[in-house]
Parts: C-alpha cells; structure tokens; sequence
C-alpha cells in the first residue's frame, strides 16, 4: 500500500498548501495540523480516504475528553477519519487488508524508565502550561498526562495482541514510540520524555509505524518494524516556507517485503541512505521539514 504521511503542519501559524503525492492510496495526518482546527478545509474532498490522529495542539486551551468528540465530528464532517484508540481495516489496490490503529499516546514520562520518571514531569511541565489544556475540569497537568498515557498504552498493547482477518498492521501515534526518533538538535535530556515514549516492546505486532511530534524527520528499523516520522513543522520567519512537492511524503510499501535492519542508519543525516531505494528530500526552512519517500517496501 502507498501511503502519503504528513504531521506537524502548525498551520495555525503556518501557510503551506497540502498536494496529494501520486499513487498514493491513502493519507496519513500523524497530529498537530492546526490547533484552530480551521485548516482541515484543506483535506476536503482529497482524492483517497484520509486517516487523522490528533497531536497534542489540536486539544490546546481546551477540554480534553470534549474536545476529542468535537474534533471527531468537526473532521468527519468534512471527509476525514479520527483515529484516537481505535483502528480500522483498509484495502490496498492488490487486494491485501491493511489494519491502520491510531492512538494520540500521550507521554507517560517512562522514556528513560522509572527512575527517570520525576524529573521527565517536571520538564513537562513546562509544556503542558503552554497547551492551557483541562481534564474533568481540572488543568491537563503531568500526572492527567501520564494518566490518560497509561490508558492509552494499555489499549494500544491489547489491540496489538487482537487477531483478525488483515494480512498487516501499521500504527500510528503522535507521540514517538522510541527515544531513537529524539531529536538529534537537542539531544536525550528529561525535557524528551515528552515527546518520546518507550514503546518498543510493542513493535513485534506492527510492521510499520509512523508518527510526528518531533519536528525532524525519522526512518529507521527496530526488530522488524520500521518507523517513520515526516514533520514539516515550523519554518524560520526569515526563509521561505517549505514548498509542497518538497514537504509531501509518499511511503510506497511492500507490507509483505523484508529488509535488513541497520541500527545505525537513524543517526545519518544524508539525502540518500545506503542500501535503500528512497530518496528523502528536505524542504525548506530550519532543519529538515519535509521529505518524499519513495519506491521503498516497508515490510
């Protein structure tokens, strides 16, 4: 199945025009397109069934459980489907049925374990101040936050262990499911724990996974699994904004194919990589903001 992926558009601030990628059958919205809501309009009427999991601005300066229905109603009235702990089965243009399950998965605070679990809510702190976000009427602060994770975790690791007449499953989540797609800017500090869970034990039951979060873009494998990330994010004041060729993806997968693991391959930087046949082409802006992958089989 082709897949066009796309997150972190901020178009709350941001002025980008999305253009559906060719031969894609399928787009994927992994979070954070616009906090107003307003710019779904532009996925009106796409030409292949859309499949939108919320980031975590879509619900700032709101109440969490309301503002979940509210966007689910708001998106499906204009042709696209929420995903938020729950999962759908689509057909590829070969006949194979694909399981896509969605999930926010808000952070828990475990990326680095336990013990680093006090100082990773204190730097989340800080971000939840900024999203101004409630829950049962009280502040969405770090403990709601890890609260609302955990359920979301332990749906997302029952759904994952659920049989049923698919022949593959991708997930997707706003929030990465690896401290491998950390920002490589920033670095491993508490502040990441925000933006990365530790989700790798529950990589055997997918073959894909795809996210967004993190405004850089991730390609890389663990185990049989491969997780994507393609942020466009927020382009510097100063320099053009990402153009759209530049900023749309298509993943064209192979669901069925295999490919070696290199664990080295997440930390390279480059255009092209080695031993794949995709290019990843930046768009503009600061860091990599955009990328197309193409004429690769995820397995």
């Amino acid at each position: 199945m082709r897949l066009q992926l796309l997150s972190d558009l901020h178009l709350e601030t941001e002025s980008y025009q999305p253009v559906p990628a060719p031969g894609a059958e399928l787009l994927i919205l992994a979070g954070d397109i616009d906090t107003t809501w307003r710019s779904f309009e532009l996925f009106r009427d796409w030409p292949v069934p859309v499949l939108f999991v919320p980031g975590n601005h879509e619900f700032d300066g709101r109440d969490v459980d309301e503002a979940r229905e509210a966007l689910r109603a708001h998106v499906q009235a204009i042709g696209l489907r929420l995903l938020d702990d729950e999962s759908v089965v689509q057909t590829d243009a070969e006949g194979r049925r694909v399981r896509f399950i969605g999930c926010t998965r808000w952070c828990d605070f475990d990326a680095f374990g336990a013990a680093g679990r006090e100082r990773a809510m204190r730097a989340g702190g800080y971000f939840q101040k900024v999203m101004q976000a409630t829950r049962h009427g009280e502040v969405f602060g770090v403990d709601a936050v890890r609260a609302l994770a955990l359920e979301s975790r332990a749906w997302l690791a029952d759904e994952l262990q659920r049989q049923g007449d698919w022949d593959a499953t991708v997930v997707i989540t706003h929030f990465a499911p690896s401290l491998k797609s950390a920002d490589p800017r920033y670095g491993r500090q508490p502040g990441t724990a925000s933006f990365c869970n530790d989700d790798e034990a529950l990589m055997p039951g997918a073959q894909l996974w795809l996210h967004g979060h993190l405004h850089c873009r991730q390609d890389y494998r663990l185990g049989d699994t491969r997780v994507v990330a393609n942020a466009r994010a927020i382009s510097a004041r100063a320099r053009p904004t990402a153009s759209t060729a530049s900023a749309s993806s298509v993943c064209s997968n192979r669901l069925d194919a295999q490919r070696p693991h290199d664990a080295a391959q997440q930390q390279r930087d480059a255009g092209q990589r080695r031993g794949r046949r995709h290019a990843l082409v930046p768009g503009e802006g600061i860091g990599q903001r955009g990328q197309r992958l193409e004429d690769d089989e995820l397995a």
